[in-house]
Formats: structure tokens, sequence, C-alpha cells
């Protein structure tokens, strides 16, 4: 064999293999490869917009904080108020009690002041009258007595 003719064949055969894969196998691996392009390039889009809507909602969930937050704020600040006013009220009531317990000891208490200024009258005139009639030696008439004492009070 001349090794001219068997590089010529083996030329021939190549180019014919060249053009067999050129002609079936080329479009099919280029319809696998730009399949997988459009793979890649569509899950990198959705990675892309799964980002975005990350961020979206982590925004959104940090907003959402932000007004619980504040609300939880208001809540504590309204409680806080109505706890004060609460105290201010029980405050008054027990203040105004006192005073209404003070005002009755105070007229109890004048209550039995009078009760003893009378009681200490009556001894008082009771006394003078026994000590008249021993010092006069003469009886003195209840009625006149009493008519006497009640003189004696009206001038102190």
């Amino acid at each position: 064999m001349n090794i001219n003719l068997t590089l010529i064949g083996q030329s021939i055969t190549f180019l014919a293999f060249v053009w067999f894969c050129w002609k079936f196998v080329w479009p099919a691996l280029l319809g696998v490869m730009q399949e997988r392009e459009q793979k890649i390039a569509t899950g990198l889009q959705e990675a892309e917009r799964a980002g975005k809507d990350l961020e979206l909602a982590q925004r959104k969930a940090a907003e959402q904080l932000k007004e619980a937050k504040a609300q939880a704020a208001e809540i504590i600040d309204g409680a806080n108020k109505r706890a004060n006013q609460i105290v201010e009220e029980a405050k008054e009531a027990a203040r105004s009690e006192g005073d209404r317990l003070k005002a009755a000891a105070q007229a109890e208490i004048e209550q039995e002041v009078n009760r003893a200024k009378e009681q200490l009258r009556a001894r008082v005139a009771t006394l003078s009258v026994a000590g008249a009639e021993k010092i006069l030696s003469v009886n003195i008439d209840a009625k006149a007595h009493d008519d006497l004492i009640e003189k004696l009070a009206a001038e102190l």
C-alpha cells in the first residue's frame, strides 16, 4: 500500500466523519447545549427574582415588626397611663375616706366634749345648790335651780 493513498483515504474518511458529525451530531449537541443554556438563564432569572422577593419580604417583615413594636409601645404607654390613673383615683378615694373619717371622729369628739361639759355643768350646779343650801340653810326649789342654771349657761 501506498502511503499517499492511505493518507487520502484517511482524509476522505475524516472529512466524511466531520461532515456526518456536522450534519447529525453537532445540531443535537447544539440543541442540548442551547436547552441547558436556557435552563441556566431561567434558573438565574428565577434566582434573581427570588432574591428580590426575599428582599421585599424582609423589608415587609421589618416594617411589620416596626409597626408591631410601635403598637406594643402604645399599648404599654396606655396601660401605664391607666395604671397611674387608677393609682391616683385610689389615692384620692383614700384621701376622701380619710377626710370623712377625720370629720366623723372630730364630730364625735365634739359631741363627747359637749356631753362632758353638760355633765360637768349639771354636777357643778348640783354641787353649787347643795353648797348654797348648806350655807343658807334653806331648801332651794329644783325648778328655780334649773332656771338659774340656764341663765348662767346662757351668759357663758
